[in-house]
């Protein structure tokens, strides 16, 4: 196979591999790029990794807030391991997730569907929708205890309106949880829906059209052409709301504090106390290194599924 070659004035005519020149085009190109990215990636090693880091070093301390720590080593990892509230709060964050993910996914994929159709006044269908994501998640908790608070909450005079006892949402643990977990995923619709809505738009009507045509019925069509081809935003949504769930403090921390009696205390609540009210930042810091590396987890298993699925069809 010939190979392309040029001269280069710089060695005195010698031919020079033209699939080994890189244009000068290129290279100011990739400068550019660099200098655009480098405020975010300083602003990342800041306010991210160099944060990251010192958790990292904290975890295997012991402090109060004030003044230099003592070295500790595994302990503070070693109290995960007979602690109660920990695994009290590891539970309620895996039922929460396992709860609040496909809900709220299947939700917004449901959403996503009507206002891809023909649905009338979409526009404002779709705004009551996103509404809730275009807020802070403190005032979206705050929302909710205008609904749940069990003295004077929205819910509780409807229920007694219509002759229903009304909850405790406050006293009763399981009402507690169900409250923080039906406002989260109110939430969450909006999000999951705009991004099932893209994937929508991008499928387009060819495919569902040849399925009809073929005799698919239209819960066949969305069973087996609309959904595979929304895996790709499934799975990113799938990783999305997990690590959220995983995270989740606002709402729970504005809803109910993680009471009663820690029905509702999840990994970063049960962090926030150790580090912020008893001052055990050591500790709280292993909570949050363990909450990362159940994510990098999570989320390296999903991908790694995903890949394989990709790979055998």
């Amino acid at each position: 196979m010939s190979q392309d070659l040029t001269t280069d004035p710089t060695t005195g005519g010698a031919p020079v591999s033209g699939l080994n020149r890189k244009p000068a085009r290129h290279r100011s190109e990739a400068r550019a790029a660099y200098a655009l990215i480098a405020p975010n990636m300083v602003l990342l090693a800041i306010f991210v990794l160099v944060p990251l880091v010192g958790a990292f070093v904290l975890s295997f301390q012991r402090t109060n807030g004030f003044g230099a720590g003592d070295w500790v080593g595994l302990e503070n990892y070693g109290r995960l391991v007979g602690d109660p509230l920990f695994w009290r709060a590891l539970g309620n964050t895996v039922l929460f997730t396992v709860i609040v993910t496909p809900v709220s996914m299947a939700l917004g994929l449901l959403a996503a569907v009507l206002l891809n159709s023909v649905l009338p006044a979409r526009g404002l269908f779709r705004s009551v929708v996103i509404i809730p994501m275009a807020v802070s998640g403190v005032a979206t908790a705050l929302i909710g205890v205008l609904v749940f608070d069990q003295n004077s909450g929205i819910l509780d005079k409807i229920l007694r309106a219509v002759g229903l006892p009304a909850a405790q949402w406050q006293s009763s643990p399981v009402a507690a949880f169900a409250s923080v977990v039906l406002v989260t995923i109110w939430w969450r619709v909006g999000f999951n829906m705009l991004i099932y809505l893209a994937g929508l738009q991008g499928i387009g009507t060819a495919l569902p059209e040849a399925a009809e045509i073929d005799g698919a019925n239209a819960w066949q069509r969305f069973r087996n052409v609309t959904v595979p081809l929304l895996g790709p935003s499934s799975f990113f949504l799938v990783i999305l709301n997990v690590i959220y769930s995983f995270q989740v403090f606002d709402i729970v921390f504005v809803l109910t504090g993680g009471g009663p009696r820690n029905a509702t205390s999840v990994l970063v609540t049960y962090a926030y106390d150790n580090g912020f009210v008893t001052r055990d930042q050591g500790y709280a810091a292993a909570i949050g290194m363990v909450l990362l590396l159940l994510a990098v987890v999570f989320t390296a298993a999903q991908w790694r599924g995903s890949r394989t699925r990709e790979l055998t069809e």
